[in-house]
């Protein structure tokens, strides 16, 4: 009698070259490591330690015991859809007429909308300029789309931006777009009205897609985050993302949304309907209630900005007391910080730091080769203040550069 041999997995090549989200995986030590017993500070996340508004919840619950439990239409409830049209029409400043709710697509979370939108519009063989230091899931999300992420660096004198120069010398001829963050992740930099003008101005004179990730747009502090449906004139070559997750503390609610011209709208509607239908029911109707009572939402909004805005105040004065060479974020909710210089004996000296971090000194944050910058670390305030405080004293005392 033979042996059954234990069947192995191999991955499909639509996979193969996956790598595991960097900053989940963060999160995830920090909490086995918590629930072993030991009192981690956990500096990796990527959400706001607030609650869901109140008002947001009694709404939930009302639209539950009203029976909401169904299937919905695959882009989302007509009144959920409508008020983000509305509320996009009023940032709009082009020549076409006002956003439709034929134009939204609600998604589960921001990071569907992404995802739908790198299928819907790059093919294999397409460039897609990536400003870098760059949110993790962007190169991943295109290498699934087939299409190849290009890494555009900034410089440190411009906050680690990147200007039109940078993509032009990075683009080709097979460049098809690119994907913009204000603010950004991991850095917190914000792209002025110029700025962000003039890479307008080149992708419209290259006829490229711009996606546009708004997701922290209403965190911002010396000076508003600027939408790009304010910027261009035109919205035919462009995708805006958004959602509820940062700006309302609705991350668990996984409601985001994407704002394009129709036909895309309708592509991505329909790549939706054959992967996860509808967005949950109940979390779109928590999301229009957080979009549709203005004052509750503008009040919310304010004292949480308000809040991160002390809490980065206060570690940037500890960082600078120290010398540690960090990127002032004017919006989110991290602190990018230099860990050290890559060279041939350390290569990642973010990663090698991190470890350390978090094995001696018990603070979680995320390395920034997540984010393709090896030689620099993200630290997120997005925690009650007195951890963010101590958790900083902590990366000076492990010897921050």
């Amino acid at each position: 009698m033979t042996t059954p041999r234990t069947p192995t997995f191999e991955p499909s090549t639509n996979i193969a070259e996956l790598r595991e989200s960097a900053t989940i995986a963060v999160s995830a030590r920090a909490k086995a490591m918590r629930a072993a017993g030991r009192p981690v500070i956990d500096l990796g996340a990527g959400e706001p330690d607030f609650p869901t508004p109140r008002y947001v919840i009694d709404a939930a619950h009302s639209a539950l015991d009203a029976g909401a439990t169904r299937y919905t239409q695959v882009e989302g409830i007509a009144p959920l859809r409508e008020v983000i049209a509305a509320r996009a029409s009023m940032l709009w400043r082009g020549t076409s007429s006002p956003i439709g709710p034929d134009e939204v697509v609600v998604t589960a979370g921001t990071k569907q909308a992404l995802f739908n939108a790198c299928f819907a519009l790059f093919s294999e063989g397409h460039e897609v300029l990536v400003p870098t230091p760059g949110w993790t899931s962007y190169y991943e999300m295109l290498a699934l789309a087939r299409a190849v992420p290009v890494a555009v660096y900034g410089t440190r004198s411009a906050q680690l931006k990147i200007t039109p120069s940078d993509l032009l010398a990075a683009s080709t001829s097979r460049t098809r777009g690119l994907i913009l963050n204000s603010p950004t992740n991991p850095t917190g930099a914000v792209y002025s009205p110029s700025e962000l003008a003039e890479i307008v101005a080149l992708a419209e004179e290259r006829d490229w897609w711009i996606v546009s990730d708004e997701i922290y747009r209403e965190i911002a502090y010396d000076s508003p985050a600027r939408s790009l449906l304010e910027i261009v004139r035109r919205r035919e070559r462009l995708v805006v993302v958004d959602g509820v997750a940062k700006s309302y503390a609705m991350t668990g609610w996984r409601i985001g949304w994407a704002i394009a011209p129709r036909p895309v709208a309708r592509a991505m509607a329909a790549l939706q309907s054959h992967t996860t239908s509808n967005a949950a029911t109940l979390s779109q109707h928590a999301a229009l209630a957080a979009l549709s009572d203005t004052a509750n939402a503008r009040a919310t909004i304010d004292g949480m900005v308000a809040e991160f805005k002390r809490r980065r105040d206060a570690a940037l004065e500890i960082l600078r007391a120290a010398n540690a060479d960090v990127i002032e974020p004017c919006g989110a909710f991290y602190l990018y910080v230099r860990a050290g210089t890559p060279g041939a004996k350390d290569p990642e000296p973010g990663v090698t730091f991190a470890r350390r971090l978090l094995d001696e000194f018990e603070v979680a944050v995320v390395p920034g080769s997540a984010f393709r910058s090896p030689e620099w670390i993200r630290v997120s305030y997005a925690a009650p203040a007195e951890q963010v405080l101590e958790g900083v004293r902590r990366i000076v005392a492990a010897g921050i550069c």
